[in-house]
């Protein structure tokens, strides 16, 4: 048996797609159910059962004997969020429970980290588990997933196996629901679909041309493969970068649609959300040299196939995955 939370969401749902096509199908959806937009991510999907997140560590109780795996993919992502009770309460304590219920029950883990602890990246991005307390996130959301690789890493009493993941930019099917949260790839792609043409950030930092800020974008076909991998690994337990380990620019990405959609490029630029200015990131590019370290040798999708696979397959189609 196999758990995944934040089942309903972007990540998790292609991540039970993954194992469904290898043959999983014994796994259980741990999820606020409660937003049905979220929920057209697990039509066609196969697994035994929906528990709510808030019954979840009772439902541990009375089965963590019969779990073998838990993917911790939920958490309030929203990196404009800046309720630190709510992140503190889902992103923190929450996880710190999940935790302690793997070690109880000898249940091997994964669960998600993100990018958005390394901040502006002056202190780079290798994913240096003595380095956690250097990093200086930009926003709550970065601060609440630092928290708890700080505290993870501090913990005496450790599940068996477990590796937190450092997602970067990730892109591809299955980011429907997330708004203003989605991709560029998503944004671009409707705007061209509605408007003919694309709108990109401007750069607001003097060492960056419009549009040429850079961004390790990783497709989520990637990232359930890195997932698949450490199930199947369950030894060298870190905290993991993962990303393509190749920065991008967002006029990259932005053309790489307009060509996936077979229409011609038009793209101009508007200023970043006040709101967000101050914690915006100008350069992110994964160091993945210690996830390869221990035995992953798959390539990653480059942004041009990557881009083309999900416009041409799911946007265009309106398919998930």
């Amino acid at each position: 048996m196999i758990v995944v939370t934040g089942a309903a969401g972007f990540i998790a749902s292609a991540l039970v797609s993954k194992l469904n096509s290898e043959g999983f199908n014994n796994i259980v959806l741990v999820d606020d159910f409660s937003f049905e937009e979220k929920n057209m991510n697990l039509e066609g999907k196969n697994y035994v059962d929906r528990v709510e997140r808030e019954s979840f560590f009772d439902w541990l109780d009375s089965n963590g004997n019969r779990v073998e795996f838990i993917f911790h993919l939920g958490a309030r992502t929203n990196t404009a969020e800046f309720d630190h009770s709510l992140l503190t309460k889902l992103n923190i304590d929450y996880s710190k429970m999940v935790w302690k219920y793997c070690i109880k029950y000898q249940i091997p883990l994964v669960y998600a980290s993100s990018a958005a602890t390394y901040g502006d990246g002056n202190n780079g991005y290798k994913d240096d588990i003595n380095a956690l307390g250097n990093l200086e996130p930009l926003n709550p959301y970065g601060w609440s997933k630092n928290e708890f690789d700080k505290w993870v890493i501090d913990q005496k009493e450790q599940p068996f196996f477990w590796a937190g993941l450092k997602f970067f930019n990730v892109y591809g099917p299955n980011e429907y629901h997330k708004g203003r949260m989605a991709s560029v790839v998503y944004h671009t792609f409707n705007q061209v679909k509605h408007t003919g043409e694309m709108k990109l950030f401007k750069s607001h930092n003097s060492s960056y041309q419009h549009g040429e800020q850079l961004r390790d974008f990783v497709y989520v076909k990637d990232v359930v493969e890195v997932c698949f991998f450490l199930m199947n690994h369950r030894k060298n337990s870190s905290i993991y970068n993962l990303g393509s380990g190749e920065a991008r620019t967002f006029l990259d990405l932005a053309k790489a649609t307009f060509n996936g959609m077979g229409v011609d490029e038009n793209i101009s630029f508007i200023d970043i959300p006040e709101d967000i200015r101050d914690k915006y990131q100008y350069y992110t590019q994964a160091d993945m040299s210690k996830l390869k370290s221990i035995g992953y040798s798959k390539e990653f999708t480059s942004l041009e196939d990557g881009v083309s696979d999900y416009v041409k397959n799911y946007l265009v189609q309106n398919k998930y995955y």
